[in-house]
């Protein structure tokens, strides 16, 4: 029962989403579950969309759901891009990447007027915690791995982009100065923290009911 609400949830905060989405957008499409119910409600709608997939996956599923999409170097800047999260914090930041997509969505997040995070109310946590996903280069991967301690290479394949996924295991604390070493670092091509600058707002489903949480863009 409780699989079968949780899905549920997911379908309501992305229908919501999709009801945002106004004719002629350009749209970046995020990854994971909770997308999954995105499409086809935005497939529903009828509306003349340029999109772009952050994800194989998705491309494949929008493609099929007739949904056009194009390279994302030719759309230029997004109207709005949607997706979801693993960690939403009280202070806003965001931890993205369980589904090893975190550089594209990140990349497609910040080419958007609007970044709107859909997710289920189990996603609020009162303070981030580990693990923080990681794309990392192949070259010197040990030499990167150590830099970072405690992170280790998840068993997953690798990235879109063909670099290896990883994961910070130490402890948050500040979000933002944990984003910062591991900019830093050489090796690490991106990481999951996401800042509260980068979203315009959360859609949270929590039973039958549907919330707006105001983000820090907006």
């Amino acid at each position: 029962m409780q699989t079968r609400t949780r899905e549920s949830e997911k379908r309501a905060a992305a229908e919501a989403a999709a009801d945002l989405v106004r004719d002629g957008a350009r749209v970046g499409l995020g990854t994971g579950s909770t997308v999954d119910y995105l499409l086809p409600a935005l497939a529903a709608r009828g509306l003349r969309l340029r999109c772009v997939a952050t994800s194989p996956a998705t491309e494949r599923a929008a493609r099929a759901l007739g949904l056009a999409l194009e390279p994302f170097d030719t759309l230029g800047a997004l109207d709005i891009a949607i997706d979801g999260a693993d960690q939403i914090a009280p202070s806003g930041w965001l931890v993205k990447g369980g589904g090893a997509a975190h550089t594209r969505e990140k990349l497609v997040a910040a080419a958007a007027r609007r970044f709107v995070v859909i997710a289920t109310a189990d996603k609020l946590v009162d303070e981030l915690r580990p693990p923080v996903p990681l794309e990392i280069l192949r070259f010197g991967v040990e030499a990167t791995l150590a830099a970072l301690h405690p992170a280790e290479l998840r068993d997953a394949p690798p990235s879109p982009d063909g670099n290896l996924i990883a994961d910070y295991l130490g402890p948050i604390g500040d979000p933002e100065a944990l984003a910062g070493r591991l900019s830093a670092a050489p090796g690490v091509v991106e990481h999951g923290l996401f800042p509260p600058e980068l979203v315009s707002g959360v859609i949270v489903a929590d039973g039958k009911s549907v919330r707006w949480i105001a983000g820090g863009h907006a």
